[in-house]
């Protein structure tokens, strides 16, 4: 028995090692978004500043989280084995949930999880305790449990949502008024008195927050008059936030006046630096310092030769540091994860999104909070246009109007999600709120305080206009939906795992253990092949010629991909019908809704093709969008059938007759043949056979229609089931549909190709 916690100290090291991984993942997000959406500095450039961020914080952090050992339960109440089961349980779930969140994109608190974790697994234990006494009851929970830590924790989540959103809104709407877009224009004081603050406010993080947990920030120091480090920083803020201002102050305006810096593109970069070291120095011992703490444990329990049921763990209450070299093991594993991570930049994506100044898929769909939140902001704005007087109106209007920036009509899609005064407040704003919630000691999340920050920002910067508003408040609501579910769903597994581990430890130690790397690899294996999926050779791109020929040999790619992609749609349809078979008509109906969301980002692709297009092209614009109407119809007649096939089964009725299966089968072959013969003429650009494909247009039709008044004979005389004739009749009759929007794409295409004209295409601007 007693080296199973030889053995659970081991898998306790490997999960530290894998939940660096997935947490480096979700919260990469807290430092690259500002960055990688302004786009001021090369991603390359980002990645190395945010890597040495990270390295400095890892070697310099303090390695040891308190709140692991101490900070949620008091460990003297509990002995070295359910100390073990509490510290399994917190590692296990807590890998979990995090790829859980990476894995859907969706950014949360890396602190709030180990911490609910904590008091899951902690709470859990300590009720099995209780009620295994004769006079135990619920209320001795609070013996076990540091109930005003806890309390202060969600207080921290609560008011660091409200907070960061509010304040970063109100500094982003000061700066705008104050700089405008054209803040580069700006008198070099303006831009030297920004640089002193924003940098101040990162430097004094720094020092705050990323070396005031280390070893060096509690010892005294001469120069400092015998004080710590660290009550100098809490006791000296004013004086130091004030020489600081004036220093860097007069920096900035020499590196502008001088070097001819831009000092915005060095405050994304110092901000970078600064967030990266914090997360570091302090969010790195979340992924290590439950391993650590039990491993402490273990040390002293092997030393003491008492029972592991005997041995209490009043040692945990003791601070430990940790040894340099694993903290440089983790920064570097920590460094390799951000660089090769396509969940990380998942998640990072998300946060861009959301805060994007220009048009973006939007991954969100609105709902009543969202539009209630959206109706009301725009009642206060109408209200705010009463009040204030018409001149003021026009500066301020002035001010928020965003410049024409002149790039090539084709690298729409390249513009920065937002400039860099908005990137810079991001960075100063979270940077100033952290270091104050760390001076008075609330636990705020730097997850929670940067995201919210660029959310506030973005709403102050009129990123949310009305035509992104309300699905991008949907998405904010849902990600601060995620991060509640996090502590409910964190504190709830947590809870669960322990009381399975107590149950049987011998037992549920490696079953546990297993089920949790499996899940592990299910989700990797299932969002790479969702990667490889979005990169398929199948999926459909945006025209971008600006003549007719040019949109043809274009889109003939698209027409293929979706001639083969519907004859597959079309023809598991039919067979799943035939088999009766559930699974498969279901997997039928998202490759339906993954080609209909693909034909709809082409269509909101228009706006930008016809303003690629010079008055000689128009007719281009035209053929385009007939194509994608056609198109439409083709996806739409496939919609209908897959939801009707699919809910036929599902609802278990009766099975269509022979005769009915034979003719689908017979009108599945013909659709078949023109769909593969559409596919190879599109493939190699064959457009004068298409001419071959409209001669058999009437057979197609002849056939359908004949298919059609055998039913109509078969119901007045043989027919008894209602439901079997409504299918039929709405697969046939859809079916003609499907086909009249197939021939009249290939008539379009047929009439509109000139083989004697070269296409023409937009021009590719030199690098």
């Amino acid at each position: 028995m007693d080296n199973i916690y030889l053995l659970m100290i081991i898998a306790l090291a490997v999960l530290a090692v894998a939940d660096l991984v997935v947490g480096v993942s979700n919260d990469a997000v807290n430092f690259l978004n500002s960055a990688i959406g302004s786009k001021a500095i090369s991603f390359r450039t980002i990645m190395i500043v945010a890597s040495a961020g990270i390295a400095v914080g890892a070697v310099f952090s303090s390695g040891m989280m308190e709140v692991a050992r101490k900070g949620i339960f008091n460990p003297s109440e509990f002995m070295f084995n359910e100390i073990m089961i509490v510290f399994m349980a917190v590692m296990i779930t807590d890998i979990l949930l995090l790829d859980f969140f990476n894995t859907i994109g969706m950014p949360t608190s890396t602190t709030v999880s180990i911490v609910f974790e904590l008091l899951g697994a902690a709470v859990a234990i300590a009720l099995i305790k209780i009620y295994s006494k004769e006079d135990g009851s619920f209320g001795d929970v609070i013996t076990y449990i540091n109930t005003d830590k806890a309390s202060l924790i969600i207080f921290g989540i609560l008011l660091s949502v409200v907070v960061a959103f509010s304040i970063g809104a109100f500094v982003q709407w000061i700066s705008r008024l104050l700089l405008s877009y054209n803040f580069e224009k700006k008198a070099m004081w303006v831009g030297a008195l920004f640089g002193g603050f924003a940098i101040t406010a990162i430097t004094y993080f720094i020092f705050m927050k990323g070396l005031k947990g280390t070893s060096y920030a509690s010892e005294p120091f001469d120069i400092l008059g015998g004080s710590t480090m660290k009550d100098f920083l809490e006791t000296q803020v004013l004086p130091i936030v004030l020489v600081s201002f004036v220093l860097w102050s007069l920096i900035s305006y020499a590196l502008i006046a001088y070097a001819k810096t831009n000092i915005y593109k060095l405050i994304i970069i110092v901000g970078t630096f600064a967030l990266a070291l914090a997360f570091a120095g302090n969010d790195l011992v979340n992924f290590i310092g439950v391993p650590i703490a039990a491993y402490n444990a273990f040390e002293h329990w092997t030393a003491s030769g008492v029972l592991a049921t005997e041995f209490p763990m009043d040692v945990l209450a003791e601070k430990v540091p940790t040894n340099n070299l694993l903290l440089f093991i983790a920064g570097m594993i920590m460094v390799l994860t951000l660089w090769f991570s396509s969940k990380a930049k998942k998640v990072v994506k998300t946060s861009l999104d959301l805060s994007s100044q220009g048009a973006t898929k939007e991954r969100f769909q609105p709902n009543f909070l969202s539009r209630g939140f959206v109706r009301t902001a725009m009642g206060m704005s109408q209200m705010s246009s009463y009040i204030l007087p018409k001149s003021w109106q026009l500066k301020i209007e002035k001010q928020f109007e965003v410049p024409v920036i002149p790039l090539a009509k084709d690298k729409t899609y390249e513009l920065p999600a937002f400039d860099m005064v908005r990137a810079a407040v991001n960075l100063m704003v979270a940077a100033v709120l952290i270091s104050i919630a760390t001076s008075y000691k609330l636990p705020l999340s730097t997850t929670y305080v940067t995201f919210m920050v660029a959310m506030g920002t973005s709403l102050a910067d009129r990123a949310w206009g009305a035509e992104s508003a309300v699905y991008r408040v949907a998405g904010v609501l849902n990600v601060i939906g995620g991060w509640f579910f996090t502590a409910f769903s964190a504190f709830t597994a947590a809870a669960f795992v322990a009381y399975l581990l107590n149950l049987n430890l011998t037992l549920m130690f490696p079953l546990l253990l297993v089920i949790a790397f499996g899940l592990l690899a299910r989700n990797y294996i299932s969002h790479r092949k969702k990667t490889e999926e979005t990169k398929a050779e199948d999926s459909l791109n945006r025209a971008e010629s600006s003549s007719i020929q040019g949109v043809i040999e274009e889109s003939a790619s698209n027409i293929a991909r979706v001639a083969k992609r519907t004859n597959k749609l079309y023809t598991n349809s039919i067979n799943g019908l035939a088999k009766q078979d559930l699974d498969l008509l279901k997997k039928n109906k998202k490759g339906v809704v993954k080609l209909s969301g693909e034909i709809d980002d082409l269509r909101d692709n228009i706006f930008y093709f016809i303003k690629n297009l010079d008055e000689t092209s128009v007719g281009a614009s035209n053929l385009y969008i007939n194509i994608l109407g056609y198109l439409q119809d083709m996806v739409q007649s496939l919609e209908y059938i897959t939801k009707i096939t699919h809910k036929h089964i599902n609802n278990n009725h009766k099975k269509l007759k022979y005769n009915q299966i034979k003719e689908l089968k017979e009108i599945n072959l013909e659709l078949d043949a023109l769909l593969s013969n559409t596919k190879k003429a599109f493939d190699n650009r064959s457009f004068q056979e298409i001419g071959v494909l409209l001669n058999n247009k009437q057979k197609l039709f002849d056939l359908v229609s004949e298919k059609i008044q055998k039913q109509v004979a078969r119901t007045r005389t043989e027919e008894s089931s209602p439901k079997n004739t409504t299918l039929y009749f709405s697969l046939l009759l859809e079916t003609k549909d499907l086909i009249t929007a197939t021939m009249n794409l290939l008539e379009l295409y047929y009439n509109e190709h000139d083989s004697s004209v070269a296409p023409a295409t937009v021009e590719q601007p030199e690098e």
